[in-house]
């Protein structure tokens, strides 16, 4: 097994030291166009994140014991050495593009990833409000132990992976220089990501590099300010809500469903997927509303109007 550091455990130190610093420097230099801090939003976020610890030891069990079957059946081996580590994280950044994408547009994965989104703030610790739920990720992994990565050597690039989005998800940087724009996922880009307008929604799902989605198609700069949030916000601080809202929804949503196609849709199709009235004109009977929103309303259901233009690359 190689011995690699606890990234997130060394890391813990310097979380606590940013965050300390942001929220000085909103009392020091307030500025009213930002969203900033507020108490009983980061309590929320900071307890989602302490309970995210405990459930992702949970999920680990079931998660290593298929990746540890998975190892010992491919006949591949990756050594880990300094000229293969940067490959696993390049390669793990990649399927972690995917991972990321898929929990936006399967109802059901974004049932976990909902929480993430949940705050109206954007500063340090909103980067700490995780799922609990977080089993839904680790099929998006497998390729990598196919191929012989060893399994902790994974958990050590998806740690890698984690620490380095702690960084962006504050307004108090704006944009760098341009090629690291280019190159790289930043707080400009990752505003777009949790911005509620319908010209951001579903952009930027890259981690470490925002190069993905300038090739898939998926990516949008920052130019009106964005709003953070659902396209229709929960109203609850409280964890165990915040946590499972969404799978809520959907129970509700299955239990009214009149035939096990609707059921099936509103589980396995888009957040926004609602069942049209009846095979219209083209044969199509079912309506897809773009964006992401937890009871899955229009993206204007919570009376804002959409953004306006949002600079987007064609897929490539």
């Amino acid at each position: 097994m190689p011995n690699l550091p606890d990234v997130v455990l060394w890391s813990i130190p310097a979380f606590v030291l940013l965050t300390a610093v942001e929220m000085v420097s909103y009392r020091i230099h307030p500025d009213d166009d930002k969203a900033g801090y507020e108490v009983r939003d980061a309590a929320t976020s900071l307890s989602m994140g302490a309970g995210s610890l405990v459930f992702d030891l949970l999920w680990k069990i079931p998660t290593v014991a298929i990746y540890t079957a998975v190892y010992e059946l491919t006949p591949l081996r990756v050594p880990v050495e300094w000229w293969t580590i940067p490959l696993m994280l390049l390669a793990q950044d990649f399927l972690y593009y995917w991972q990321h994408r898929g929990h936006h547009v399967v109802r059901i994965l974004w049932a976990c990833h909902v929480v993430h989104h949940s705050s109206r703030r954007f500063n340090l610790t909103t980067a700490l409000r995780q799922p609990w739920t977080s089993l839904t990720s680790w099929p998006f992994y497998l390729p990598m132990i196919l191929l012989g990565v060893h399994p902790a050597a994974v958990a050590f690039c998806y740690s890698v992976n984690l620490v380095y989005q702690f960084w962006i998800h504050t307004e108090r940087v704006d944009r760098l220089p341009a090629p690291l724009e280019f190159l790289l996922n930043t707080p400009s880009h990752h505003r777009v990501h949790h911005a509620s307008q319908g010209g951001y929604l579903d952009r930027n799902f890259g981690g470490i590099l925002i190069v993905w989605d300038r090739m898939f198609g998926s990516w949008a700069g920052e130019t009106v300010k964005p709003v953070f949030g659902l396209t229709k916000n929960i109203t609850t601080y409280n964890p165990l809500r915040v946590a499972t809202h969404e799978y809520v929804a959907i129970a509700r949503d299955v239990r009214a469903a009149t035939n096990w196609r609707e059921r099936a849709g509103r589980v396995f199709r888009g957040p926004g997927w609602r069942p049209g009235p009846g095979p219209g004109a083209d044969g199509r009977a079912d309506e897809a509303v773009e964006g992401r929103v937890d009871s899955r309303l229009d993206a204007r259901a919570d009376g804002r109007a959409e953004a306006g233009p949002v600079t987007a690359e064609p897929a490539a």
